[in-house]
């Protein structure tokens, strides 16, 4: 993908996966020559067009900074089974959009299971310049058997039937059990911004996350604010914006 050269929103190219799946994407550039860049990263049962995504999405651009956003193989309008979208392969999905954005400085905003997959990849791949987890998922087992565990196979996750749970997703979110001992060796900027009435992960994912890393990323606290930050958008990017701008400002 060549940098773009206006502020234009523009189309990054066709990006596909290892497996040769398009990913559903939008690019929005940001100031000529500036070379930083937010990939922003969906949960599970979700895809790119989130209204808390749009809301950041529009609220970096106005700040020059350019914004990719896509949604992982299985979900939305890319292509795949969503039978097929565990966390692995999202990591692997995150690679094939850094491979599109080479040359680029990026920084990784993810929700949810996104911000499994984000710290996941981070972990493992130094061109995550710096990491943002919004309600990030921390004990993805956990997360899985709490919520889904109940359901028979093909079942309707969170009530919508384009997402059956599944045998692929529970084995591989079991395998990964819980991912303190990935954030222990986290070194690069993070901040975890939480709301303390999110029903569907707990605030104590950020906290454990924070203390497995020894304290060093920013952990945030948004009051009454639920999973997908509803009502609260003004707080989220009052958390997150100026945040990223101190990072890209500083390298």
């Amino acid at each position: 993908m060549t940098p773009p050269d206006t502020g234009n929103h523009v189309a990054a190219g066709e990006i596909r996966n290892a497996r040769g799946e398009r990913l559903d994407h939008t690019f929005v550039a940001g100031r000529p020559g500036r070379q930083d860049v937010v990939v922003i990263v969906h949960g599970v049962t979700s895809e790119r067009d989130r209204p808390w995504a749009r809301a950041l999405a529009a609220a970096l651009t106005a700040t020059e900074i350019a914004v990719l956003q896509f949604s992982f193989s299985g979900n939305g309008a890319s292509e795949g089974r969503f039978e097929d979208a565990t966390p692995t392969k999202e990591v692997e999905d995150l690679g094939s959009i850094l491979d599109a954005l080479a040359g680029w400085r990026v920084a990784c905003v993810g929700h949810s299971m996104g911000g499994a997959v984000g710290l996941l990849r981070a972990s493992r791949d130094p061109r995550i310049a710096v990491l943002v987890s919004l309600a990030g998922m921390v004990h993805v087992h956990h997360f899985m058997q709490r919520h889904f565990g109940h359901l028979g196979a093909g079942e309707a996750m969170l009530g919508k039937p384009a997402c059956p749970w599944n045998r692929n997703l529970e084995e591989d979110a079991r395998r990964i059990g819980s991912l303190t001992d990935v954030a222990r060796g986290i070194r690069i900027p993070w901040l975890l911004v939480h709301g303390t009435a999110d029903e569907l992960v707990p605030l104590h994912d950020s906290v454990d996350a924070r203390a497995a890393a020894g304290g060093r990323p920013e952990l945030l606290t948004i009051e009454g604010a639920d999973h997908r930050f509803t009502g609260a958008h003004p707080a989220l990017l009052q958390a997150v914006v100026p945040w990223i701008g101190r990072q890209v400002a500083a390298r």
